[in-house]
């Protein structure tokens, strides 16, 4: 077990460097004039496989000067929600791309289109930290869309970008590992009932267990002490010290939620490193969850087992989705 420890700390000081590259310059975009919400486009926008390969389908198109870039990097077999954004090549977040995409496993058959709806991380302003709001890189929009990866292994993910024409333009995204990281806890597991700390256990001292500024209010409540007896939305997030550049928003919007429905679940916000300090490695809790990037968002019915999970940034929107199903 010690051994697996060591290992997992390892892995998740690799993994946020991946989501640094993949997300830095991602602000940029007038949140004053972007649409809150782009839905998703129809698939008969876009071109039918047609039992063609990605490279075949690549054919239909330019190279784009729009870069789609993942923000998840662990699937399952089945159906999964795959959020991504897309920037500019100065680095902009794009709010309303028409963004569908394909995903084949090497030299075989495409499958999609998958269209994609975009959605803005705002949140109304008393609910926006002065960590988000002083970071010029912090995420603004969340694209995302359902894909079913029929079988384990490497996909391929190709972006296909449609514009006002109707013409196409093409942008390589990445390579789905399927069946990978299957340790950490998904919809119908149990929760691990890992201790979270609470104020009262930090002697008031929220900044010892809350990067946040100011710090949020998800600090009452122990998750071992809720998990299995009431509904819990629990989410590992470090808004100072993230990577990819969306905790600051995601735990903005799961305060401006928990002020909306605070009834509706216990709200709790897990720091990622020992005493906030990188080099000291993950949380004890962020192991035992099997984590190995930030932010992850784990909402849990009342019998502690996992009915949503989603990894990287999400939407007020998604939020309240999950916690309708478990209402």
């Amino acid at each position: 077990m010690q051994v697996l420890r060591v290992q997992a700390r390892r892995a998740f000081a690799a993994a946020p460097v991946v989501l640094a590259l993949a997300t830095a310059g991602c602000g940029g975009s007038d949140a004053s004039s972007a649409p809150a919400e782009t839905p998703a486009p129809s698939v008969s926008d876009y071109p039918s496989p047609d039992g063609q390969t990605l490279e075949q389908i690549a054919r239909e198109g330019e190279q784009s000067d729009l870069a789609v870039v993942p923000s998840e990097s662990v699937f399952s077999e089945g159906k999964n929600r795959y959020g991504f954004g897309v920037f500019t090549v100065e680095g902009e977040n794009v709010p309303d791309a028409q963004v569908a995409l394909y995903v084949a496993q090497p030299d075989k058959r495409a499958l999609g289109p998958f269209p994609a709806s975009s959605t803005s991380l705002e949140t109304a302003p008393a609910f926006r930290s002065q960590t988000t709001s002083g970071d010029p890189d912090a995420a603004t929009y969340v694209y995302t869309t359902d894909i079913d990866f029929p079988g384990k292994g490497q996909w391929q993910v190709l972006a296909m970008v449609r514009d006002e024409d109707g013409e196409y333009s093409i942008s390589v995204v990445h390579t789905a590992v399927v069946g990978k990281n299957a340790d950490i806890p998904g919809p119908g597991d149990p929760a691990p009932p890992v201790h979270t700390p609470t104020v009262g256990d930090v002697g008031g001292d929220l900044a010892s267990i809350d990067t946040r500024t100011p710090p949020g209010t998800m600090h009452d409540v122990d998750f071992a002490d809720v998990v299995g007896k009431q509904t819990a939305v629990l989410l590992f997030a470090t808004p100072a010290l993230c990577t990819s550049r969306v905790c600051g928003p995601v735990v903005d919007i799961t305060e401006q939620v928990k002020s909306q429905r605070p009834d509706d679940a216990a709200f709790i916000h897990m720091e990622i490193y020992e005493d906030n300090d990188p080099n000291k490695g993950p949380r004890e809790q962020v192991l035992d969850f099997n984590l190995m990037s930030e932010p992850w968002l784990f909402v849990i019915d009342e019998d502690g087992k996992v009915s949503t999970r989603i990894e990287g940034a999400f939407s007020e929107a998604e939020l309240n989705a999950a916690l309708d199903k478990v209402s």
